[in-house]
Order: C-alpha cells, then sequence, then structure tokens
C-alpha cells in the first residue's frame, strides 16, 4: 500500500499517526501540494491511500479504518460512531477553527465558538464511561481520528479548560504517545504550514452546518447574527404588502385520510407502545409526541398525511400480566389500551387512529405475508434449544430471561437484546441465565420453530437501504445501527414463539405457536390502518405515491430497518417500506432511570395530576428531545424554561402585543407605515421562519423550537427599543410610530400562533382565539405577511402561561423521587378533581395531618398548584386586593398543612412582598 499526503495539511495528521498506531504495512509518500492529486475532484492536501489492487481511498477517515484493520483492529459500533461525528459534528467546526487561526490570526478556542461544546461532549463521554480512550481502556481508530482533528487546533492540553479534566488527561496522553508525536512532527512543519495558510488564502471561508452540535441547550442563533442582504429585506417587506392572500388556502382532507393523486401523501407512524405498562416521559418523546409534532406541522403544510398508532398487545409480557392482575388477556388488553388512549389524549397527540394489534385484520394480513414468505422460500426450518421455566411450568419468552451478556459481560442483560452493548441475544447464550417471573434457573429444551432468512433477503436489503439513505431522512443513530447489523452479517431470525396468546401460525406441525411479537408487531401498523379504513392498501401498498416516516427509540432501529423491511421485500406485494428512519436517544430522569416500581420518574397517567398543563409538558420535552445524545428530565430546569422561555420571554411578549392593540388602540389594529428599521425586522423573522421549515423538514424538531423563542426575542427586543407605551402619549409623529410598532408586534403574535400549533397546541388555539386569527391564516408558508391588517379587531387577551413557584417545584421533585406506591396515581385518579377555577375551600383550624402519608401529600401537592394558579390569575386580572388577600391566605394555610403532612416543621408563611427582613 502507498499512502500519499503532503505535509502541513491537517488532514495528514490523522493518517500517519493511523500508519505508525496500526504498524500497518504501508510506503510513506511526501508530495508537494502542487504535485497532482491522484484524482482531479479532490484538493492537493487531501491524503490518498492506493492499494495493492489499485484502488484509491480519498476519505482521510476511511484510510485511518482501513489502516487499522490492515494492522489487525476490527472496529466497533462505538468507533463507527465517534468516527460518524467526527465527520459530520466536529469536523466543520474544526475548520472553520483552522481559517480563522491561519488566516485571521485567532488564537486558541477564540478561532472557533463552538468548539466548546464539541469539547464537552467528548469530556462527558470519557468521564461518563469511565475509560481512558474514547472507545474502551486502549487507544483505537477514533482516539487517532479526533486527536488528529483536535491537535492542529489546540496543539496542547494547557489551552483547555481546567474544567475538561478527562478531556486535558486523554489529549496529554494521545499527545505524547510516539504514533501522535511522529505524526506532529513530520506532518505540522513549518514550510509546509506556511503553503497550506496561502492556500487557504485563497478559498472562501467555511460556512458551518446549518445542523448544530448535538446538545440540550440552545445555540445562538446564527441566522440573527449574520448581515442581511437589500434583496433579502426589499423581498420581506414586498411579501409583508400582499397580506393574507399570499398564503394557500388550509387544506381540510377528506375522511378517512386518503392518499391523493398530484400531493404530497405523508403516512407517519410512531413505534407501538406495549400494552402492558404505562408509559413514561422517555416513551412519550421518542415516540408518539415526536410523530405527533411532526404530524401537526404536515398538516399545516397542507401535505395530505395519516398518523396512525396503536398499543402492541400480544406476547408472554401480556399473559403474564394478566395471571398477576387475575384477568384474561383480553382484559389486560382492555384495560391497558384505554390507559394509553387517556394519556395520549391528555397530551393533545393528534392521532388519525389509535388501535391495537388485537384485531382479526391482523390476523388476516400477518399470516398473508407469512404465506408468501413461504412460498418464495424466505422461511426455514430448525430446531430450537430454548429455556424452559420448570418451577413456571412454561417456555419462557426472551424479555422474561436475564442473565450475563455473552458479548459484553453486562450482569441484566435480556434474553433478547443487552441494554448496555445493544447486541442482540438468544437467551441460550447468557451466562447464569434467570426466570425473571421466579427466578428459577431455566433448563434447556429443544423444540421446532421457523425462522426468516435474512441471509437470503441481504441482497434485496441493502441495495434497498442505500435508496433510502440517499433519498430519505434517517436519523445518525439509525444509519450506524443498521450498519452495524449488516456489517456483522445477518443470521437467521425466529418468527414463533411457544405461547397461547399471539398470532397463530398457519402451517401444519405449527399451529400450536404464534408468531414471534417482532415479526408481529410492525405489522400491526398496517392492520391499524386497515381498521380505520377498508382501503388501506392505498397507503401500504402504494410506495410511489406514499412517504413513511417511521418514529421511536434507538433501540427499536434493527427491527424497523432490517427485520420488518426484509419481510415485506420477501413477500414481494408492493409494501410501502420506510423512506425516513427517526429514531431518539434516551431521555432519563435526573440523575438515573425511570422506575414505575421504585416510584421513580414521571409516568403518563400522572402527569396530569401535577398541576401543570399538558402544553407546557410538551414544551419542555420537545425542548430537550434527545436528538443527537441521552439527555435528562430535571424539575429545577423544567421551572427555568417556563419561567423564563415561556412566560418571560414567548408569552410576555405576544401578551403586550395583544394588549397594546387593546390598550391603545380600542382593540382594534392601527395603520402601520413601515421604517427600514421595521423592514430589516421582518427579514430576520424570515430568516427564523425559513429555518424553522428547513429543520423541521429534516425532523429537528427540537432545534426547530429554538426559531420560534428567537422570533419572539426579536419581538421584545424591538418592543423594549421603540417603547410605544411612551410614544402614543407623544405628538402625531409619535402616535403613528407606536401604530406601526403595535402592528407588526401583533402580526409577529399571529405569525407565532401557527408556528407553535405543533408543540404547543392548547397554546396556539388560545392566542388563536385572543386574537381573532381568521382560521384561513391557520397555515404554514415560508412568508411572513400580514395576516392582521389595519381595522382587524382583537379580542380578550389574558396571559397564556403561569409562573411555576420553587416550593411547588420542590414538592413534585420529592413526589416522584422514589417511594410514592405504583398504584397512588389510579387511587388518586378516581378521585373528581375540581375545575382549576374553583376557590378552595379554606381548611378547619388545627387540622389534625398524618405525616408521611404519600396520598394525603399528594392530595395537597395538587390543591397547592391549583390555588397558586388561582392567585396568580387573579393578580393577573388586578382583582381586588381584599379578592385576592383571601385567596393567598388559603394558599398559605395549604402550603403549611403539605408541609406538616411531609414531616416537616413549617415556617411562619407570609404573603411575598411582606417577609420580615
Amino acid at each position: 500500500m502507498r499512502l500519499q499526503v503532503a505535509a502541513g495539511g491537517p488532514a495528514a495528521l490523522k493518517v500517519v499517526a493511523a500508519a505508525e498506531f496500526a504498524a500497518a504495512p504501508v510506503r510513506l509518500c511526501w508530495t508537494p501540494p502542487a504535485e497532482q492529486p491522484l484524482s482531479p475532484l479532490c484538493s492537493p492536501w487531501v491524503p490518498a491511500l492506493q492499494l495493492d489492487s489499485g484502488a484509491v481511498l480519498f476519505s482521510p477517515n476511511a484510510i485511518c479504518q482501513y489502516l487499522f484493520l490492515a494492522g489487525g483492529q476490527e472496529p466497533t459500533d462505538l468507533t463507527n460512531q465517534w468516527l460518524e461525528w467526527e465527520a459530520t459534528e466536529l469536523q466543520p467546526v474544526v475548520a472553520a477553527a483552522l481559517y480563522a487561526q491561519l488566516v485571521h490570526g485567532k488564537k486558541g478556542l477564540e478561532a472557533a465558538g463552538q468548539l466548546g461544546k464539541l469539547l464537552a461532549y467528548i469530556e462527558q463521554s470519557l468521564s461518563g464511561r469511565g475509560t481512558a480512550y474514547l472507545a474502551g481502556d486502549t487507544q483505537s481508530v477514533a482516539d487517532v481520528v479526533v486527536w488528529g482533528a483536535l491537535f492542529p487546533v489546540l496543539q496542547d492540553e494547557a489551552s483547555l479548560s481546567n474544567e475538561l479534566q478527562a478531556l486535558r488527561t486523554w489529549f496529554h496522553t494521545m499527545t505524547l504517545s510516539e504514533a501522535c508525536r511522529k505524526a506532529a512532527d513530520s506532518v505540522l512543519m513549518p514550510k509546509g504550514l506556511l503553503e497550506f495558510k496561502s492556500y487557504l488564502q485563497k478559498q472562501p471561508p467555511p460556512c458551518l452546518a446549518m445542523e448544530r452540535a448535538t446538545s440540550n441547550e440552545p445555540e445562538e442563533e446564527e441566522a440573527s447574527e449574520r448581515a442581511l442582504t437589500e434583496e433579502e429585506i426589499t423581498a420581506a417587506a414586498d411579501a409583508w404588502a400582499r397580506g393574507a392572500a399570499a398564503l394557500p388556502k388550509p387544506w381540510q382532507p377528506q375522511k378517512p385520510v386518503l392518499p391523493v393523486e398530484g400531493m404530497r401523501n405523508v403516512l407517519i407512524t410512531s413505534a407501538l407502545p406495549y400494552v402492558n405498562n404505562v408509559p413514561h416521559l422517555g416513551n412519550i418523546i421518542g415516540c408518539v409526541l415526536s410523530a405527533d409534532t411532526f404530524a401537526r406541522y404536515c398538516r399545516l403544510r397542507n401535505w395530505n398525511t395519516l398518523y396512525v398508532c396503536g398499543t402492541d398487545e400480544y406476547g408472554t409480557a401480556t399473559e403474564t400480566k394478566a395471571v398477576e392482575e387475575g384477568l384474561t388477556p383480553r382484559e389486560i388488553c382492555d384495560k391497558y389500551n384505554a390507559i394509553h388512549a387517556d394519556i395520549y389524549r391528555w397530551f393533545h397527540i393528534s392521532f388519525d387512529y389509535f388501535g391495537r394489534t388485537t384485531t382479526p385484520h391482523q390476523t388476516t394480513i400477518a399470516q398473508d405475508i407469512f404465506q408468501r414468505l413461504l412460498a418464495r422460500g424466505f422461511l426455514l426450518q430448525d430446531t430450537v434449544e430454548q429455556l424452559q421455566c420448570e418451577g413456571c411450568q412454561r417456555f419462557l419468552a426472551d424479555r422474561f430471561v436475564e442473565g450475563i451478556c455473552p458479548f459484553c459481560s453486562y450482569e441484566e442483560a435480556r434474553g433478547d437484546q443487552c441494554d448496555k452493548c445493544g447486541k442482540l441475544i438468544n437467551a441460550v447464550e447468557l451466562k447464569r441465565p434467570q426466570c425473571k417471573l421466579c427466578r428459577g434457573v431455566p433448563v434447556v429444551k429443544p423444540t421446532q420453530h421457523l425462522f426468516l432468512d435474512l441471509p437470503k433477503l441481504e441482497e434485496q436489503l441493502e441495495p434497498w437501504l442505500e435508496h433510502s439513505w440517499s433519498t430519505g431522512d434517517w436519523t445518525a443513530n439509525a444509519r450506524y445501527i443498521t450498519r452495524s447489523w449488516i456489517r456483522d452479517g445477518l443470521k437467521p431470525r425466529c418468527i414463533t414463539r411457544d405461547l397461547k396468546w399471539g398470532t397463530p401460525v398457519p402451517l401444519d406441525g405449527f399451529r400450536d405457536k404464534v408468531f414471534y411479537v417482532w415479526f408481529d408487531a410492525p405489522i400491526g401498523y398496517l392492520s391499524i390502518t386497515a381498521n380505520y379504513t377498508d382501503q388501506w392498501e392505498r397507503w401500504w401498498k402504494n410506495p410511489q405515491q406514499v412517504e413513511l416516516y417511521n418514529f421511536m427509540a434507538k433501540d427499536n432501529v434493527p427491527f424497523h430497518s432490517v427485520i420488518f423491511p426484509c419481510s415485506l421485500l420477501g413477500a414481494d406485494d408492493n409494501y410501502t417500506l420506510v423512506n425516513h428512519l427517526i429514531a431518539t436517544e434516551y431521555l432519563n430522569y435526573e440523575d438515573g432511570k425511570f422506575s414505575k416500581s421504585r416510584g421513580v420518574g414521571v409516568f403518563g397517567d400522572m402527569a396530569k395530576d401535577t398541576g401543570i398543563p399538558a402544553d407546557i409538558w410538551r414544551f419542555y420535552l420537545l425542548y430537550l428531545r434527545p436528538e443527537g445524545q441521552d439527555s435528562a428530565f430535571s424539575w429545577s430546569d423544567l421551572m427555568l424554561k417556563n419561567n423564563s422561555e415561556l412566560l418571560n420571554n414567548l408569552g410576555n411578549f405576544i401578551n403586550r402585543a395583544g394588549m397594546f392593540v387593546c390598550k391603545f388602540f380600542g382593540g382594534v389594529v392601527p395603520d402601520m407605515i413601515l421604517t427600514a428599521d421595521d423592514k430589516r425586522l421582518l427579514a430576520r423573522v424570515t430568516l427564523e421562519l425559513r429555518q424553522y421549515h428547513q429543520l423541521l423538514e429534516k425532523v429537528r424538531i427540537r432545534d426547530a423550537l429554538r426559531c420560534i423563542l428567537s422570533i419572539s426575542r426579536h419581538g421584545n427586543q424591538y418592543i423594549q427599543v421603540n417603547e410605544p407605551w411612551k410614544r402614543i402619549k407623544g405628538n402625531e409623529e409619535d402616535r403613528q410610530r407606536a401604530g406601526t410598532v403595535t402592528g407588526v408586534a401583533v402580526n409577529m403574535a399571529s405569525l407565532l400562533a401557527v408556528m407553535v400549533q405543533p408543540y404547543m397546541p392548547s397554546v396556539s388555539l388560545a392566542i388563536q382565539g385572543q386574537l381573532c386569527i381568521p382560521p384561513e391564516c391557520f397555515v404554514l408558508s415560508h412568508i411572513f405577511t400580514c395576516t392582521l391588517p389595519p381595522g382587524h379587531r382583537v379580542g380578550t387577551v389574558s396571559p397564556l402561561f403561569q409562573k411555576l413557584e420553587n416550593d411547588q417545584i420542590e414538592a413534585l421533585r420529592k413526589r416522584f423521587g422514589g417511594g410514592q406506591p405504583e398504584d397512588l396515581t389510579v387511587v388518586c385518579q378516581a378521585k373528581p378533581t375540581p375545575p382549576a377555577s374553583a376557590p378552595v375551600p379554606a381548611p378547619a383550624s388545627g387540622p389534625v395531618v398524618a405525616p408521611g402519608d404519600p396520598q394525603l401529600i399528594q392530595e395537597l401537592t395538587e390543591q397547592v398548584a391549583k390555588q397558586g394558579n388561582q392567585v396568580r390569575q387573579l393578580k393577573a386580572n388586578k382583582a381586588e386586593k381584599a379578592e385576592i388577600d383571601a385567596e393567598v391566605a388559603k394558599l398559605l394555610e395549604l402550603k403549611k398543612q403539605l408541609a406538616l403532612a411531609e414531616g416537616k416543621s413549617p415556617e411562619v408563611l407570609v404573603p411575598k412582598g411582606k417577609r420580615k427582613k
């Protein structure tokens, strides 16, 4: 092999270090950059590896990986993830930093403002895993590639913050290694760097990608920083002047929703929640809420959209839950399907149809796909060694076996998949298996089963995947999870189980078995649609007209990207296959995981009893949606985001804009005469609106939410600078200016009402009602236009959000921090709750409160939250002082009782503003 590199080119650093690390049999050739590169498509500074076969590799990361492979080191899922992260996230920022350093003369981290968050991500990964290197306790290709990218910018660990201790140690260790030192000494020669600088000076500055680095915190809005062009300002002013007539007419599909010729037909599914449990916040954001947000956006774009979901109801888990509760499997499914439906209804999930898998359509469609696979030779029979629990007298489903993972030695691996390394497992491969039901040691027994011949289907799967990846939007984690499956080689996958509760197998010799849930469950998307409309095939056998979006958490990816597509490809019946596979990472709870049994975390049936409206939950979950890495729910952060982003930013702007119309102009939008500053604002808002569209079209739901908040920040700043409350008292010119500012602001609020609808539908409806926005304006386009013209009359304006108080949040943190009985919520739900507006009766003096009673604590917490809202509403409406004082007294008494119930010594509570100093 021949490795061609140019001294001074930073990309050469990683490949030279990789050659040294891997001790690969390669001949290093230093070539001047003026020499003709091996390919005319490549920069002279890009290294090239010419293989003995004559093939040439030009990608530095691919070269590094090949060299390590040649040296005997196999890639892993984790090293592949790091290489993809380096190429897509780190490399663009490093390129901009190098340009700033070498061309503009900036130093260190000053050269790349965004690099800090990427460094923090590496720090978090190193410290979180507790390993010396990025992918384990030994150096790998991931370490070389990431170090090679960072070293030209940082040079040494002294430029790193002391807070990044794990990163500093790793960077220092890598820099001192012999391979890296040799690479740095040979590549970063002064003469070569001067030539590289001269080359850069002739190039345009690199533009950072639209997508931000993976982070739960909002980035600075780049669109707001860059200068506007005169063309953008003129175009924005022209769009504004065209008014509501420039908007497309809102389109309402017929019922049932069916594909329409010539329209964009979008079919959306969210992973079917398993019926025997209650979904927690992580389940909700990972599947149904993310899909709902995108479905609402699609409808606002006038795309013909169908969103279906339902409960996955077959399998051993259902049988076991039925035994625990003394019910039949059908009764268990009926009970929990209703619980799921109620939770999603409260969260305003806008399914077109929410169904279930235990239906005749499921049996018919699943058996048809099975028969087609059988007829085409894609099924195998084999004897399987299966675990049987002699104590429970049953073969054990994979999820009811637990043991040590044979791959990574994780001690709590399930019989179907390891949660730590992500690999699929056959239950008999587990070390020291245990039955999860009785903790007995199962024995291995032989049984006949049917298998889907995935190796035979691989030649159909791979070209389909390549086409779907090139034309669709798959999240990065979905791509590399799928790639790891393909790279490791597909194996036949068992599709039958020795159970009673499931779709029966229609084949002699197997009629006492049912289909395995992961063969059967995805077919539920089809059968649920068939229960919605008898014309279901127009959606599911119509790939020419239909775009399919699948939403799920990352653990469901292999079943949707490999197993289910293979089933449909093998069935050969023109099925609609997934075009866009959208997978989230995991949402954790505070410092740990959700646990219903331990009472840790908020589950769907509990959220509505917190006193916090559904739209606030939606906003916060979408704000921290785990798009690029795991994120964590935090009560303190929920309070902060509600009070800062919703109350003080978005809500404050919309309320002020509407109140100015009511207070200064009699509830009628005034005439507007736009100045140059106003037109620049229109252009800024238009840029944010277009960014919002670009992000949501790529299903970057979390990042698109930042655009909404950015527009409202612009609006607040616009109002503060222009001070219409002062100008309205001035001369004619000032009053005209106050009118213009008020008119522009209330139209921005009208736009925000539409943009916020996918995220907070109730808030959107409230704004629409308060501002009397015409229904024909409730549609999304790429232009910001005047939808509330002069003369438009608004309605009654009132606050959209309420402040969350620290004591309220602390009570909720304690309540959901562990220890509350699992069924407490069900008990509380059985009691009727008074409406939020109903006054809370003052408790009798001297009540006897039993400390530690969790049910009483919950009831009092709810009453405190509701009474707090009552007080805030009275203050917002400027009620009489005596009325407010009476309600405050009730609130203080309730807080006192809550403190007693929690076993605290209640302080003497006085109203805010009257506290003694």
